[in-house]
């Protein structure tokens, strides 16, 4: 049997009653504390998880939290302002006072079937919040969400369904990034030289830089038209669904063409990274950087500036400004090892398999990764989907 035609079976016939979240669930506060009281509490390794807004979290011990507001039952957490979403925690736990939570009393509900459920309700949650100034939801608004309760045994074996998948993904993850770890590990190991090995220049030596161009948004267009060019902006380098934006052609000097690197000189954490990608017109808060020379490849380039160690160096010499911000002079200084062609051919042949296996969508571990999380939101949404009547219609 197919597990399509046994998730049909499964649920062929299957009686469900309709609650109201609030009604079929015990509702708990979060407690008084401030992110600066969290961040002094925080040990590493401390047993009882706080939770913030985001992805923002603390470990502290039992004794800084008064006993009332440890929660040890197994909840969903209801992320209600910025990132709206829900989160499953089955260890004590407490959280913010602007959060709340939930768990079950009731043998016939298991809380992890709940939940497994409210993940599919997260874009509905997510349309709700964007209506305020700031995403946030309040209690009634998931008090009031109509939930399907099938017979227990069914809720158990969904559990188990989506948790095989979940299980899948995790260990994948995992493995990810240990082959992360591996891969920055045989970068630095191949980039490193000593001094006496190879030639060394400055990169002023070998390249020269010029910065981008200033376009207020109004000029920018969202499609492309005779004589317009790319506008390339931070967001295009460091989010994966940016539109892309276009501009009337600037002229060759704020150009980016193939084989031209980028580096981004403004952003406490993204000043200093470089990319190959794209073609087009940069904005003014980056960079390009233009070879002078054909004894370096511009592979081996970015692959050298890439790692961790330069952008720790051009960070540590960003002056007192609060804004990190990187010049001209601090990236023509750093020092280049210059092997000869056909190691750094070598060199680059061995990083882009260790990268297309850690990074690429299209082949390695994250695209199996995409591809079972696929899977497991098809047939989450398949066994959750429970005919419903008109009144508890929430979509």
């Amino acid at each position: 049997m197919s597990d399509l035609s046994y998730m049909e079976k499964l649920l062929d016939g299957v009686e469900v009653e309709w609650r109201e979240l609030g009604s079929a669930l015990v509702r708990t506060k979060g407690t008084n504390i401030t992110a600066r009281r969290m961040k002094t509490l925080h040990k590493e390794y401390a047993p009882l998880k706080i939770f913030a807004g985001g992805r923002t979290v603390a470990f502290v011990d039992f004794k800084d939290i008064r006993e009332k507001d440890i929660n040890r039952k197994p909840s969903i957490i209801v992320k209600s302002r910025g990132v709206i979403g829900f989160e499953y925690y089955a260890k004590p736990f407490s959280h913010k006072n602007e959060m709340w939570s939930y768990h079950s009393t009731n043998k016939d509900i298991n809380i992890e079937y709940v939940y497994y459920y409210l993940k599919t309700k997260e874009s509905y949650f997510q349309g709700l919040a964007s209506r305020m100034q700031m995403p946030q939801i309040s209690t009634p608004d998931t008090d009031k969400l109509p939930i399907p309760i099938p017979p227990i045994r069914i809720q158990n074996e969904i559990v188990r369904i989506l948790d095989t998948f979940t299980e899948l993904t995790a260990e994948l993850t995992a493995e990810l990034t240990a082959r992360q770890q591996q891969y920055a590990y045989y970068r630095e190991q191949l980039l490193t030289f000593g001094e006496r090995d190879v030639e060394w220049k400055i990169l002023k030596e070998i390249a020269v830089f010029s910065q981008g161009i200033q376009v207020d948004t109004s000029k920018q267009l969202s499609e492309r038209r005779d004589g317009f060019v790319r506008f390339l902006r931070i967001v295009d380098f460091v989010k994966d669904d940016e539109p892309p934006r276009y501009i009337k052609n600037p002229g060759e000097r704020y150009i980016k063409n193939e084989g031209d690197l980028v580096m981004i000189r403004y952003g406490a954490r993204a000043a200093g990274k470089v990319f190959l990608e794209y073609d087009g017109a940069i904005a003014n808060n980056m960079f390009q950087i233009k070879l002078t020379t054909q004894e370096i490849t511009i592979a081996y380039l970015h692959y050298y500036l890439s790692q961790q160690k330069i952008y720790n160096f051009l960070n540590s010499n960003g002056g007192n400004s609060t804004i990190a911000a990187i010049t001209f002079s601090q990236v023509g200084a750093i020092k280049i090892p210059l092997p000869n062609l056909s190691e750094q051919q070598r060199i680059v042949s061995i990083l882009d398999k260790f990268n297309a296996l850690t990074t690429s969508l299209t082949e390695g571990l994250p695209r199996e990764i995409e591809l079972r999380q696929q899977q497991y939101e098809y047939y989450r949404d398949l066994l959750l989907s429970f005919p419903k009547p008109e009144v508890a219609a929430h979509d």
